[in-house]
């Protein structure tokens, strides 16, 4: 699933490709997780402002004051391709601008791309209302760690992928960051001290930082707006590495299962 570093590095590729280009038009496909909520027509003639992110949701200004906003899902990815090159089974949106088109490929459907007139407008509101601070934002702070994980019982693996005290730490980049600040997965978010939240703090930073350098992960189905791939994961500490030595101290790195999700961890190093 692209998670927050490959939604940026897709906004990184998509922005300067239509950032102020009109769109001539919209091409929908088969249906996605949600309706577009409009005729695409209305939308033509429209022009893209700006290309921003909140979490794992991409969102298209228009000069007309609405919003486009694009997720994912599962296993989607853009691409900025020839006007004329013509889509496949598993390409079910097109944005129509005079030289290209940005396509959402999108496998299993769970994707979506949806208007709101505004950038208040109640479900746009709602889908990003529940989002955690931005993790590579000057809001993200030690404190704001504390204040969000404060009296939680729930383990750190889950409450950091839960998304609503820091958005963005995925499955892959949460065990990294726990490795990384050298707690294990099934403390709980309360009871980490002070102390422990700076480093689990800097982690963050520093695991989501390196993922968006090196073009996110792609274990599936993800590529760059340019077809590349990313390259994170062939770097991971412990993600996927079950029963291989750890690069640390050389102890077997474990794989447990958390809330339907796998988690890596190193033993020895994370307590």
């Amino acid at each position: 699933m692209p998670e927050l570093p490959e939604v940026e590095v897709t906004r990184m590729g998509i922005a300067p490709a239509i950032t102020g280009l009109t769109l001539q038009g919209i091409r929908l496909g088969k249906p996605l997780r949600w309706p577009l909520g409009c005729d695409p027509a209305l939308l033509t003639g429209a022009t893209i402002t700006h290309v921003r992110r909140r979490g794992k949701y991409l969102l298209l200004d228009l000069d007309c004051g609405a919003v486009l906003a694009l997720h994912l899902g599962m296993s989607g990815s853009l691409r900025i391709l020839p006007k004329n090159m013509p889509a496949g089974p598993h390409d079910h949106a097109d944005l129509v601008f005079a030289d290209h088109v940005l396509r959402l490929h999108d496998p299993r459907r769970f994707g979506a791309l949806v208007y709101a007139q505004n950038a208040a407008a109640p479900h746009l509101v709602k889908l990003l209302s529940t989002l955690g601070v931005e993790p590579l934002s000057a809001d993200f702070t030690p404190q704001s760690l504390e204040k969000g994980f404060q009296g939680r019982s729930t383990a750190i693996k889950q409450a950091l992928l839960a998304g609503d005290v820091v958005v963005g730490v995925g499955n892959i980049y949460a065990s990294e960051v726990l490795f990384l600040a050298g707690i294990h997965p099934k403390t709980a978010a309360g009871r980490i001290s002070k102390k422990r939240l700076v480093k689990l703090h800097a982690a963050i930073v520093s695991v989501l930082g390196e993922a968006v350098a090196k073009g996110g992960s792609s274990l599936r189905d993800f590529v760059a707006v340019d077809g590349s791939h990313g390259h994170f994961q062939l770097s991971a500490q412990v993600y996927g590495r079950a029963g291989q030595p750890c690069r640390a101290c050389q102890t077997p790195i474990k794989h447990i299962v958390q809330g339907q999700r796998s988690t890596y961890y190193c033993a020895r190093c994370q307590h």
